[in-house]
């Protein structure tokens, strides 16, 4: 019942900046841990950043003084700040999120998000 709702990309010049959010709703859970994906076209998904409460955030390395990733958990919504934006990010990126269901039995499940387009282009 739990839906990841992404948001936030778009077409930017390089050395622009984009903020992505991802927004989980439609259930009772608590967030374990949530990150941001990513997949450029003839490329494999990557790992962009993930975070979990009470722990550091870990980045790629090619987007480390870049790239910052936060969650609020009062609004259940995790955000990507894009900063120096390189051609090299364009991909679709995808939220995911592993999260603590509690009906009608607790446990972990995995959810994603439908991807959001980052294009960096003159």
């Amino acid at each position: 019942q739990v839906t990841l709702v992404e948001s936030g990309g778009d077409l930017v010049q390089p050395g622009g900046s984009l903020r992505l959010s991802c927004a989980a709703s439609g259930g009772t859970f608590s967030i374990g841990t949530m990150g941001w994906y990513r997949q450029a076209p003839g490329k494999q998904r990557e790992l962009v950043a993930q975070i979990a409460r009470g722990d550091n955030a870990v980045y790629a390395e090619s987007v480390k003084g870049r790239l910052t990733i936060s969650l609020d958990n009062a609004k259940n919504t995790m955000y990507l700040q894009m900063n120096s934006l390189k051609p090299e990010d364009t991909a679709v990126y995808y939220c995911i999120a592993i999260l603590w269901v509690l009906t009608p039995a607790r446990k972990l499940n995995t959810y994603w998000g439908q991807g959001t387009q980052v294009t960096v282009s003159s």
